[in-house]
């Protein structure tokens, strides 16, 4: 960042980060068919990092876990995110970061809806718009500057 640049919310609050999950044994056991769940998914995009601090987004209370709802049934997964401020001019990046991050690491089949929790946002409605438009999404990734700053998102912080 250029010392021109002035962050939107220079002092953020952070929050503790959940316990890690236990893994078990039968999760271990390649031969035993288990189905994605609430914490699974959010344990995907927990350390994603934050655009303008090296925060995660966990930690700055953008994610949490009880915003994600995973239905194997139709096969669906839907995340909602809040940012840290009503005007965060970054929120299309971070949801586009969390989709990224998904559709990467989960199989296929699942269809992704990423959107930003009703009435903390602005633009929440034209950031929502620009999330679900497919052709969008495809589009802002084959601009090599965004794709660059997407994957600096999903790198996580050293040691997460």
């Amino acid at each position: 960042m250029s010392g021109q640049e002035r962050l939107e919310n220079a002092n953020p609050n952070v929050f503790a980060k959940s316990a890690e999950r236990a893994v078990t044994e039968e999760e271990e056991d390649d031969d035993v068919v288990d189905e994605f769940d609430q914490r699974e998914v959010f344990d995907l995009i927990r350390n994603i990092i934050d655009p303008e601090h090296p925060l995660s987004l966990e930690e700055l209370n953008v994610l949490q876990e009880s915003h994600v709802e995973v239905d194997n049934k139709t096969n669906s997964i839907r995340v909602i995110f809040t940012p840290t401020i009503p005007h965060c001019s970054m929120a299309t990046l971070i949801g586009l970061s969390i989709r990224v991050k998904l559709l990467r690491a989960l199989p296929p089949r699942f269809k992704v809806d990423i959107s930003i929790e009703p009435g903390t946002h602005a633009s929440e409605h034209a950031v929502n718009k620009q999330l679900g438009d497919k052709e969008r999404v495809a589009a802002a990734l084959e601009n090599s500057s965004l794709q660059s700053v997407v994957n600096q998102c999903l790198a996580g912080k050293p040691g997460t």
